[in-house]
């Protein structure tokens, strides 16, 4: 399938209907998602980017439809990683003199992983690319956005930003562009996407996001890498993202827990109880790791203002659903948010101690020491929960 986004662009790319897991196993993609390929026709011929490797021979094929592959000018990888690259070997066999552009960090990165010394230009921010009369690319570095070969292409005359990775979402959708699709799906994905992904690297968005804008350039489309490509006010998700990288909050606190045999549980919902009764205004979710997905947690711990994380003890430790999410919330290096943990045991304890720990570790605020309740807790043990949930809002 093949899309004209303008005369001069046509969308070769392809829907991945059927993914439902990314980077491996760490990222679900519930809406699976799509990997955006574009081909510019104008005096000279582009194709920027590619597909993900399962897909190269019927990406071969479909370009092979819209044009004789003898006609392309131009290469143009904006990113390494397999999910854009990987059709270049295949298609390189067919057009193994075509020049790539890329960053320098990009032909490290297609060495490395292709073992192939094609005709590689390297390119750095301000290097332009003359196409045609009234259009010319303009390379832009993305460094760590999310990789350190990253890089934006700018289309003048038609005025597209191809942004690769960034503003992207993990969404399949036939519609292909953002004011044809669900809003509140594209908003979902997009956040999600940003949460799990860029938030290590919020301070990079931000000036990044400036330098762009501080061109001057007129953006009529972003042609993204995943999911829609945003046409109708396509600056909105530029302003999200700002938004987001500046230590974003909602009026939310997010309970994660995992228990054995609900005590942890009772807990959990105790302390929730205890945090509505003294804040109506708060949004208040809780999530058991054990059974919840965790790049979607992930996002809800992102939105939210403070987390409680609780967990039961075993063998002298915690849970391994417990113990992958601070994992996560440490990598991830979540900004200005509170803590606390809380959990129940049996003989020794150490849940608590090592939750904090865990979140001390990721550089979040730790509120007190936490609270532990030995086996069920009865009525009295959860009044003290729910009190445990009050006294928390007073911290804030």
């Amino acid at each position: 399938m093949s899309v004209k986004i303008t005369d001069k662009v046509t969308w070769v790319g392809k829907i991945d209907w059927e993914l439902r897991t990314f980077h491996g196993e760490e990222y679900s993609t519930h809406r699976g998602s799509s990997y955006n390929s574009y081909l510019i026709r104008d005096e000279k011929t582009v194709l920027i980017d590619t597909v993900w490797e399962p897909f190269a021979e019927e990406f071969v094929e479909t370009l092979k439809k819209e044009i004789d592959l003898s006609e392309i000018d131009y290469i143009v990888a904006n990113h390494g990683e397999v999910d854009h690259s990987g059709a270049l070997p295949l298609l390189m066999k067919e057009i193994p003199d075509v020049p790539i552009y890329c960053t320098s960090n990009g032909v490290k990165i297609l060495k490395a992983h292709y073992h192939q010394d094609w005709n590689f230009v390297e390119v750095k921010t301000g290097d332009e690319l003359e196409i045609g009369k009234d259009n010319k690319l303009i390379f832009i570095e993305a460094r760590m956005l999310h990789w350190p070969d990253s890089m934006f292409t700018y289309m003048t005359g038609e005025n597209i930003l191809f942004s690769n990775d960034a503003f992207g979402q993990h969404y399949a959708n036939s519609k292909l562009f953002n004011d044809l699709v669900d809003q509140a799906e594209l908003y979902q994905e997009a956040l999600k996407y940003y949460a799990n992904i860029l938030t290590p690297f919020s301070p990079l968005v931000t000036s990044k996001i400036k330098e762009v804008l501080g061109f001057n350039l007129p953006v009529n489309m972003i042609a993204t890498s995943h999911g829609v490509i945003w046409r109708d006010n396509p600056t909105q998700i530029i302003e999200k993202y700002l938004e987001w990288a500046d230590d974003y909050q909602e009026n939310q606190i997010t309970i994660v827990y995992e228990t054995m045999w609900n005590a942890t549980r009772r807990m959990a919902e105790a302390i929730a109880d205890g945090i509505m009764e003294k804040d109506k205004n708060v949004t208040v979710k809780l999530f058991n790791i054990g059974k919840s997905d965790k790049n979607d947690v992930i996002t809800e711990l992102f939105k939210s203002k403070a987390m409680l994380i609780g967990c039961s003890t075993v063998n002298k430790s915690i849970m391994s659903g417990t113990a992958a999410v601070l994992g996560m919330i440490k990598g991830i290096g979540f900004k200005k948010k509170k803590a606390a943990a809380f959990g129940s045991y049996g003989w020794s304890g150490e849940s608590v101690p090592m939750i904090i720990e865990g979140l001390k570790e990721a550089k979040i605020e730790v509120m007190d020491e936490g609270l532990k309740l030995l086996w069920q807790p009865d009525c009295d043990a959860l009044e003290k929960c729910k009190e445990y949930g009050r006294r928390f809002i007073d911290k804030l």
